[in-house]
C-alpha cells in the first residue's frame, strides 16, 4: 500500500470502528496477531485485545468520537495525532459515571502491514482524562 492508502486505511479504521462504533469491522481491519505495545490495563494479546480496549473506551465514553487532527505516513507506519471527546456516562477503568464531558488529545504510531493494522503505541493524555472526570486534581 502506498503512503497515502496507509494514512487512508488508519482514519477509515477510527471513523468505521470507533466513531460507528462497528467493532465487528475490526474482523476484516486488523490482524488476528495484531501487537499494542502499550497495551490497556486488562488487554489481552491479539485483535480480541485491541476490541476489548475499544469495548472498554465506549463502555466510558459511549458518545466517544475521534477528530484526526494530522497524519504523518512512512513505509508501514502511520502517525495520527487525534483529539476525542465524550461524555463519561459509563464505568470506566473502575470510575463510575460522572456524566463530565470530556476532550483528550493523543498521538497514536500505528503499522499497517499486509492490508492489515497489524500494530499500534497510543500515547494519551490519561491525566488530563482523570482531571476532567473529577478523580484527579
Amino acid at each position: 500500500m502506498t503512503l497515502e492508502e496507509n494514512k487512508k486505511f488508519m482514519s477509515n479504521f477510527i471513523e468505521e470502528v470507533i466513531n460507528k462504533k462497528n467493532l465487528d469491522a475490526a474482523d476484516d481491519l486488523a490482524a488476528a496477531d495484531f501487537i499494542e505495545h502499550l497495551p490497556f490495563p486488562g488487554q489481552e494479546p491479539g485483535r480480541e485485545g485491541l476490541k476489548f480496549a475499544i469495548n472498554a473506551m465506549l463502555t466510558g465514553f459511549p458518545d466517544m468520537n475521534w477528530t484526526v487532527q494530522e497524519q504523518i505516513a512512512e513505509g508501514e507506519t502511520v502517525v495520527t495525532r487525534f483529539t476525542w471527546t465524550g461524555t463519561h456516562d459509563g464505568a470506566f477503568m473502575g470510575i463510575p459515571p460522572t456524566n463530565k464531558k470530556v476532550e483528550v488529545w493523543g498521538v497514536v504510531i500505528d503499522v499497517v502491514r499486509d492490508g492489515l493494522f497489524a500494530e499500534s503505541r497510543i500515547i494519551m493524555d490519561t491525566v488530563g482524562l482523570l482531571q476532567q472526570v473529577g478523580v484527579m486534581g
